[in-house]
């Protein structure tokens, strides 16, 4: 899972990280002040999303290890609940002053949070990570092409088909069927999520409306979450876990990634995120022994190469229109 680096008011390029987009104004698009950072500080931020998007999906290849003891949807319920506490506390976002227009944004962005995470635990309980992830990322990327207008984005759309297609072997027999659609759903709601963050980032200061739609997220999923494992979500050990889950794949990984975003392009913020099936195919064999067959990862390979090349392909559309204006 992931977290948008697109400016406010447009579609992101291709894979962005979901908590980021409602951070509002600290988006940065370009270096610091004080001049372009040198050779250290253009390493610096990129280790910095690097490290964030090992943290989410290393965060994600232990939530499913928990998953025996609290159930999938008592996993997302103690990530979004953790999540949500610390962030409100950092936060502190003002509750006072806010149109009724803007509640409503910031709670379809909590909703839709909390179907992106719903969707995607319950597609890793059922397929491995890197499949899920690689399925999962279909959704941004599709909002990507289809926002663009260029010819060449359907070559990027044919790569992604590609890899769907050596991901399924042909016909999906290797996978679960209802892992697949609940990775596929993830993906839909994930491209949800684009947008309606973009929209509260416009109308919340930096990371408040993160802060209140995580919130609303996490009262939402807590009945799930309870009727499903009940006062198992209480056992110390679960609680432990499931509070280094919600800080391995929301709360470190969005300071990491805001602070990259003061110094890094947001078009090369996005490609990196482009790696993600590839950093969850590493964390699912590494924690969880899940080996991918020769097919499979080659279709990883191309769906992130589709990812960047959208991404890539967005980033120059946006240059040409700033050279001509």
């Amino acid at each position: 899972m992931s977290t948008s680096s697109a400016t406010p008011g447009t579609p992101p390029p291709a894979v962005p990280s979901p908590e980021l987009a409602a951070a509002g104004p600290a988006e940065g698009t370009a270096p610091a002040p004080g001049g372009p950072p040198g050779r250290l500080g253009t390493l610096g931020p990129v280790g910095l999303v690097l490290a964030g998007g090992v943290s989410v999906q290393f965060g994600g290849a232990l939530a499913v290890t928990l998953m025996p003891r609290a159930g999938a949807l008592g996993v997302v319920t103690l990530r979004l609940l953790v999540a949500a506490v610390v962030l409100l506390l950092v936060c502190r976002p003002r509750l006072r002053g806010h149109s009724r227009a803007d509640w409503g944004t910031v709670a379809a962005f909590g909703v839709t949070m909390a179907g992106m995470n719903g969707l995607f635990y319950q597609a890793v309980d059922r397929i491995p990570m890197g499949p899920a992830v690689t399925l999962e990322v279909l959704g941004p990327l599709a909002l990507s092409v289809l926002a663009s207008r260029r010819a060449v984005n359907v070559v990027w759309a044919a790569l992604a088909l590609a890899g769907v297609f050596l991901l399924g072997g042909g016909d999906f027999d290797g996978l679960d069927t209802a892992g697949v659609a609940f990775a596929l759903g993830a993906g839909a709601m994930w491209a949800a999520y684009i947008v309606f963050s973009a929209r509260t980032g416009r109308r919340f200061p930096q990371a408040d409306g993160l802060a209140l739609a995580m919130a609303v997220g996490a009262v939402l999923f807590l009945p799930l979450g309870v009727a499903e494992s009940g006062a198992k979500l209480l056992d110390p050990v679960t609680l432990a876990l499931g509070a280094a889950v919600a800080l391995l794949s929301s709360v470190l990984p969005y300071t990491l990634e805001l602070l990259a975003l003061r110094r890094l392009p947001a078009s090369t913020f996005a490609v990196l995120m482009s790696l993600e099936p590839a950093l969850a195919a590493l964390a699912g064999f590494l924690v969880l022994d899940q080996a991918l067959s020769a097919p499979q990862a080659a279709a990883v390979a191309l769906v992130v190469a589709a990812s960047m090349g959208a991404v890539r392909t967005q980033a120059g559309r946006r240059r040409g229109a700033v050279a001509q204006g």
